[in-house]
C-alpha cells in the first residue's frame, strides 16, 4: 500500500519561498511517477510538477516553469517541491500524487492511483 504524507506548506508574502516535502512508503521507484498537483477553492486540481522513473525525467506546468523545481531523494523516500518567487496566484492546496506501473507521467488527476491529504500554501500581497 502506497502511503504519501505531505508537510511544509505556509503562509509567505509574495516573493518569498517554500519547500515541501512528500514521504512515499509502500513505493517501488522504478516505471512510477510522482508528482505535485495544487487546487485552488472554486477552481480544478492542476498539475504542478512531475517526476518520473527516480528523478530521471522531470516536467513543469508553465505557470510555474522558472520558479518550481521538483526533485527526490531516493535514500530517504521523499520527493521536494521548492518553490520561489511565490505569487498570490500560487495559493492552493498541494497534493503529492504517485502514478504506478506506468510509462510516462500524466498532467490527468485521475490517471494517480495514490494520494496525500495535501498542504496548504498561501500567498498574500
Amino acid at each position: 500500500q502506497v502511503q504519501l504524507v505531505e508537510s511544509g506548506g505556509g503562509s509567505v508574502q509574495a516573493g518569498g519561498s517554500l519547500k515541501l516535502s512528500c514521504a512515499v512508503s509502500g513505493y517501488t521507484y522504478g516505471r512510477n511517477c510522482l508528482a505535485w498537483f495544487r487546487q485552488a477553492p472554486g477552481k480544478e486540481r492542476e498539475g504542478v510538477a512531475l517526476i518520473y522513473g527516480g528523478g530521471g525525467s522531470t516536467t513543469y506546468a508553465d505557470s510555474v516553469s522558472g520558479r518550481f523545481a521538483i526533485s527526490q531523494d531516493n535514500t530517504k523516500n521523499t520527493v521536494y517541491l521548492q518553490m520561489h518567487a511565490l505569487k498570490t496566484e500560487d495559493t492552493a492546496m498541494y497534493y503529492c500524487a504517485a502514478r504506478v506501473a506506468a510509462d510516462s507521467c500524466s498532467w490527468q488527476w485521475y490517471e494517480y492511483n495514490y494520494w496525500g491529504q495535501g498542504t496548504q500554501v498561501t500567498v498574500s500581497s
